[in-house]
């Protein structure tokens, strides 16, 4: 390279986002962004389209004042489910994976 950059995207999510995440959600082998919306206590959910953009954020509600996000298969269903740490709620929530992309609410 030449030491440059190429101009960077911005993707509106909720308030105060904290903790992102990037795990191919939907099983189509491209990584996608998992943020935690800490003022809106909500999770987004941005699938990766695969030209370098990604989808508008699909929102799940969570406890309040979501802290810290983590992904990881905690069924055994092979699909990587979604774990909140809601620090407003002193509690922790699981957003199970139902597939391509899209989860229940929290648990």
């Amino acid at each position: 390279g030449n030491g440059t950059f190429a101009a960077h995207s911005t993707y509106s999510v909720g308030i105060s986002p904290g903790s992102v995440v990037a795990a191919d959600v939907n099983d189509d082998g491209k990584l996608d962004i998992i943020v935690a919306n800490s003022g809106s206590d909500n999770v987004g959910v941005l699938l990766n389209i695969g030209n370098g953009t990604f989808s508008a954020q699909t929102i799940y509600s969570t406890g309040n004042w979501p802290d810290e996000v983590v992904v990881v298969d905690v069924n055994g269903d092979g699909k990587p489910d979604i774990i909140v740490a809601n620090y407003g709620s002193n509690n922790v929530g699981v957003l199970l994976n139902i597939g391509n992309g899209t989860f229940t609410g929290q648990t």
